[in-house]
């Protein structure tokens, strides 16, 4: 399978999330909340990108089937938007005037140029690492969650079965429209160094 290919190839980037001291911080619960807050901010942004993204592909579908696919998958980004309203709400955030970091405008806009000019194949290399890494980071971290650990609500939604079941999803698609080739894999691969920068931005910025 494409998708498993892709991501063996490119495990010496996953594995570097496992140690990174933001996914740490998440599994024993000692993540700085001001941390997290900016996180929060940052990735209500970085999703209605990815919520453009997704229409984007979808409108360059022939294939009624895969626009049913991407409505389905753009019903999960609302939901996990829904999960961020919760955090703002608690967090005191406001989601509604995020100045983005550079690395979310360096991500954010990678994903647009790709889904308005490159192929639907692209597009959709550029969009699942971001959906197997939430759920490789939340089925990490989740034998060992404690209870009243603060992240608790995010480690079990991204290691949910509904979840795993978008990632899926997604996947499947890029082993039916994607083949092995260059300018996929190089998709992939921007795309996790991408989120490697997304995570690191919030422990970076101390504004």
């Amino acid at each position: 399978m494409l998708h498993e290919s892709l991501w063996q190839r490119n495990q010496d980037l996953a594995d570097q999330f496992l140690v990174h001291p933001f996914v740490h911080g998440l599994g024993d619960g000692t993540l700085d909340r001001d941390v997290f807050r900016r996180y929060v901010a940052q990735d209500a942004f970085f999703l209605r990108a990815f919520a453009k993204a997704y229409a984007l592909a979808m409108a360059k579908c022939d294939d009624f089937p895969h626009v049913q696919e991407f409505h389905d998958l753009i019903a999960g980004v609302l939901s996990e938007l829904t999960l961020h309203a919760d955090y703002s709400a608690s967090l005191d955030i406001n989601l509604h005037d995020v100045e983005p970091l550079p690395a979310t405008s360096t991500y954010t806009n990678f994903l647009i140029s790709v889904a308005w000019h490159d192929s639907l194949a692209e597009i959709v290399a550029a969009m699942v690492p971001c959906l197997r890494l939430y759920a490789y980071i939340g089925m990490a971290l989740k034998p060992s969650l404690r209870p009243g650990n603060p992240y608790q609500g995010w480690i079990e939604t991204y290691s949910s079965d509904e979840f795993l079941q978008l990632c899926s999803k997604l996947e499947t698609l890029l082993d039916q429209i994607g083949s092995d080739v260059a300018s996929v894999h190089n998709a992939y691969r921007y795309a996790l160094q991408c989120e490697l920068d997304f995570f690191s931005a919030p422990l970076a910025d101390r504004s």
